[in-house]
């Protein structure tokens, strides 16, 4: 009997910050009729985050990678459009190059409540937004079989789409700082190498009858099975403040994770490796991202992430074929050529300084540029 194959539909989240188009610095404390007005305008797709200078939209169901492009350009644009004539921007930015964290409020809803005395000040630290990818796979012992393989690949994901380089009027030296934020959380980083289902939710209740958790959406892991979807949703990317670049991440994900269920189909799998060896190359995509490079563990050595890419590319190319998204994956090639966000804020702020601009005043300059590409990029 030949394996019935996952929808394979997509459905992507992405989080903006909110910033005061006369200052450039965050707003913390937003007008509440502006909320209100990009309900009404986009409905269910858009919500509230933790914190009030932050905003979640979210695409409906999509059955490629074409549609999810139109609908993210769109909801950027109508959430902009609200966002305007409150004297407000977005930027698709994982970091604010100079907003501070201890000054941004909580959003004032029960469920951001609890967190926040949860997990204290660790929670008020998360200044920082995300891209959150779903991939429906219906079968739920397949959807823990997949996590655990495509584990491998979520270091690829970050590098592709580090856009956080600042944090505090400085730069960190990383080209994804909200990683390391991120890992201050608990129930946070890669998840466990589970052999079912059934022993996943064996673990998960472990700690909902201990009273720790409410239920699985308080795991906050790169890849998780969604608690609200049968969906993998892969959640270690920053958020792309290219759109084209977004989805070239989603495309990516998905059509790796066609070809390990393909490799399924033919009784073969992506060796898997150990979480502290998956974990380096985190490390790494962080700190270079897109220039640097990561271990190959199939053969000991360290490889440019250019060629990696190449490899991921032609390893993926049937699957690609299959998904109607082979310019997307290939357009990788892109990425790396050009640079991420993070690269092109770090160029930003460097010219502006050797032109005779103030650290504060080159730091304004990239929040300029964020609004433009967050827009208008390509």
């Amino acid at each position: 009997m030949a394996a019935v194959r996952p929808a394979f539909t997509i459905g992507i989240e992405e989080e903006y910050l909110l910033v005061d188009l006369a200052t450039r610095d965050l707003v913390n404390d937003p007008d509440p009729r502006m909320f209100a007005d990009a309900v009404e305008v986009l409905g269910p797709q858009v919500t509230p985050e933790f914190l009030r200078t932050q905003i979640e939209i979210g695409t409906r169901v999509c059955e490629t990678l074409q549609d999810a492009r139109q609908q993210l350009a769109w909801l950027r644009r109508a959430v902009s459009e609200v966002v305007s004539r409150y004297g407000v921007g977005i930027i698709a930015s994982s970091t604010h190059p100079f907003g501070l964290w201890w000054e941004q409020m909580p959003t004032d809803k029960e469920r951001y409540k609890v967190l926040a005395e949860d997990l204290g000040w660790v929670a008020r630290r998360l200044v920082i937004c995300g891209m959150h990818v779903h991939v429906a796979i219906d079968d739920p012992d397949l959807r823990i079989d997949l996590m655990g393989q495509v584990r491998y690949f979520l270091p690829h994901m970050l590098a592709l789409s580090t856009s956080s380089p600042f944090w505090g009027s400085r730069n960190t030296g990383l080209r994804s700082y909200r990683t390391s934020v991120f890992r201050t959380m608990p129930r946070t980083g890669l998840p466990e190498d589970f052999s079912s289902w059934n022993e996943y939710e064996r673990h998960v209740d472990v700690l909902v009858r201990a009273g720790i958790i409410a239920d699985a959406s308080k795991f906050w892991w790169d890849v998780r099975p969604s608690a609200r979807y049968p969906t993998l949703e892969m959640r270690i990317s920053d958020i792309c403040t290219r759109v084209d670049d977004a989805i070239t991440v989603a495309a990516c994900y998905v059509a790796v994770l066609h070809m390990l269920w393909r490799l399924r189909t033919h009784n073969q799998r992506w060796r898997k490796y150990a979480a502290m060896l998956i974990s380096e190359n985190i490390w790494r995509a962080s700190r270079y991202g897109v220039s640097g490079s990561l271990m190959d563990y199939g053969i000991g050595e360290l490889v440019p992430f250019r060629d990696l890419v190449e490899e991921i590319i032609e390893r993926t190319a049937e699957d690609a074929a299959d998904l109607g998204c082979i310019a997307e994956v290939a357009r990788a090639r892109e990425i790396v050529e050009n640079g991420t966000s993070a690269e092109r804020q770090i160029a930003v702020y460097e010219q502006a300084v050797a032109a005779g601009a103030s650290p504060d005043e080159a730091s304004r300059l990239v929040v300029d540029h964020l609004l433009i590409d967050t827009q208008y990029g390509l």
